[in-house]
């Protein structure tokens, strides 16, 4: 093969990548045990202009992107491959570089190419100086080959029609148990190869391919929420090759991978602990900060309850249900910055419900709308909402990962039991992967479920905030406790994920990261700013 020959098979093979396809490899037709491929070098060239459209102007100039081939399957590494898209912001002095740093930013299913040109948003300057930070779409996400389970807009919106985010009538919970059905049925018919193989074990099999793609010999590594996930699969897998790993906003690994129904249910829990804990601060700080204030738990349980009966009108005409409540609270109870408004919000609604309440006056409302954060899925930073060219790797990896009982014929009952447990986010958790897993058209896939105890040598660092909603502080003391070598430090914190809001533990992240010094086990920090 001439080397002009040679170039064009690689563009024509990044070039399919690039657009989601997946790549025929030579196949397995001997018996003999295939040999591992070697990991060519990641190559670097300019990002492609919707991409550096979404980035700082700043950064424009500055980034490269590249797209890394894995095999589909990676136990059969000379058959199909897909590829992973990679955003690399170079260390802003490259004669202090350490390595690269790569960053997840959560879902599953958080699309996380653009993040290493927000690394302002995370990381102190330090960071920037001595790493490369890279960012990626994990397979089956974003631009990284998007497991789609719809050819139109359409069909999506076909089977999103009847299908509730909080399904509390017969008609409604018949009406969403159908939907998903289908749902799951177009996913088995359009998905394609990545189907089966969406496990976080997969990713953090790729993580390990972009590694040595990169040339680093151990991997840095900063995961968020779900990102928490991979990096303890990455240290378990390959606990040697792990030199730190810092997880924000952790799972229970145990429990999500060998119960998932519980590990939901308990995640229920986790936004009524921080429901409550805002509550009781908007109280204490009385109404001037927080225009709820005044037996705002009672208040809150009232609303809820009246909105059970039907919906609440507002002064200006607006209507506003029970789904509408929960799904705001649920997704504002991710960012402290947004309390202030929702509480307002919340005033408002309380004020229409109990007119001779409204006695002092009608108070002014500025509506922040629910943060675009999927549900939980994006969980740092959404991307801006696009036609549908979203994926479906959420419940793709949710799906593969969570085991479910087979069926969901039981779903109404036990949506009940978590609502009673969980009065606001009970039956919203249940709507979720309870709901559509049971049918989800995968059977006994590949998946990393243990052990989680491994060493590495350097401990890992586990960050959780007190009253983080989406993966409770509870889940960062089990994560710390499971793996083999590990630092809790915690932050007396609402919201989701921390670091760049805490200017104590990013001092401690930076001095793990850069000296491999690790925080003292067990040190409480403090947040830049609360949230009235």
């Amino acid at each position: 093969m001439t080397p002009a020959t040679a170039r064009a098979v690689r563009v024509a093979l990044v070039s399919a990548l690039a657009v989601g396809t997946i790549v025929s490899g030579p196949g397995t037709a001997s018996a003999q045990p295939e040999a591992t491929t070697a990991v060519r070098p990641a190559a670097w060239a300019p990002c492609a202009e919707d991409v550096l459209a979404e980035i700082p102007a700043a950064e424009r100039t500055r980034v490269s992107c590249a797209v890394q081939t894995v095999p589909v399957d990676h136990s059969r590494p000379r058959g199909d491959k897909t590829g992973v898209i990679m955003m690399k912001r170079p260390a802003s002095d490259p004669a202090k570089k350490i390595g690269s740093l790569f960053i997840n930013p959560g879902g599953p299913g958080g699309a996380g190419l653009i993040y290493s040109a927000y690394g302002g948003s995370f990381f102190t300057p330090e960071i920037l100086e001595k790493f490369d930070l890279i960012g990626f779409d994990p397979r089956g996400v974003g631009r990284s080959a998007p497991l789609r389970c719809f050819r139109t807009q359409e069909e999506a919106e076909s089977v999103n029609e009847g299908w509730f985010a909080l399904p509390i009538t017969k008609d409604e919970i018949a009406s969403s148990i159908r939907q998903s059905k289908v749902y799951t049925d177009y996913c088995g018919i359009n998905a394609g190869p990545l189907l089966n193989h969406m496990s976080t074990e997969a990713v953090a099999r790729d993580l390990d391919v972009m590694r040595e793609a990169v040339g680093d010999r151990q991997l840095t590594y900063v995961g968020f929420s779900y990102g928490t996930l991979l990096g303890a699969t990455y240290a378990n897998i390959f606990p040697s090759k792990s030199r730190a790993l810092v997880l924000d906003g952790n799972v229970d690994p145990q429990l999500r991978l060998t119960n998932g129904a519980q590990y939901d249910r308990e995640r229920a829990r986790g936004f009524e602990i921080a429901l409550d804990a805002m509550l009781r601060r908007c109280d204490s700080v009385g109404v001037e900060k927080c225009a709820f204030a005044g037996g705002a738990r009672k208040k809150f349980d009232a609303i809820r309850e009246n909105l059970r009966k039907g919906p609440t009108t507002l002064p200006g005409g607006a209507q506003v249900t029970l789904t509408d409540v929960v799904g705001r609270t649920s997704s504002n109870l991710y960012s402290p910055s947004t309390f202030k408004a929702l509480t307002a919000w919340l005033q408002s609604i309380h004020l229409a419900q109990n007119p001779s309440a409204a006695s002092l006056g009608v108070q002014s409302v500025v509506d922040v709308p629910m943060l675009n954060n999927l549900g939980g899925r994006a969980d740092v930073r959404a991307l801006p909402d696009t036609p549908y060219t979203a994926d479906d790797s959420y419940y793709a990896v949710n799906c593969t990962d969570k085991p479910f009982a087979r069926t969901n014929r039981n779903w109404a009952s036990t949506a009940a039991k978590w609502e009673k447990e969980s009065p606001t986010f009970g039956r919203y958790q249940a709507a979720s992967d309870l709901l559509t897993c049971p049918t989800w058209p995968t059977r006994n896939p590949d998946r990393w479920i243990g052990p989680w105890n491994r060493h590495t040598k350097n401990p890992v660092v586990v960050v959780g905030n007190y009253y983080d909603p989406a993966t409770q502080y509870l889940f960062a003391q089990r994560m710390a406790k499971q793996l083999g070598n590990a630092r809790l430090i915690s932050v007396d914190a609402f919201g989701h994920c921390i670091l760049g809001d805490s200017a104590g533990a990013d001092a401690a992240v930076t001095r793990y990261l850069v000296d491999l010094t690790a925080p003292v086990n067990g040190t409480v920090y403090q947040p830049n700013t609360q949230p009235f």
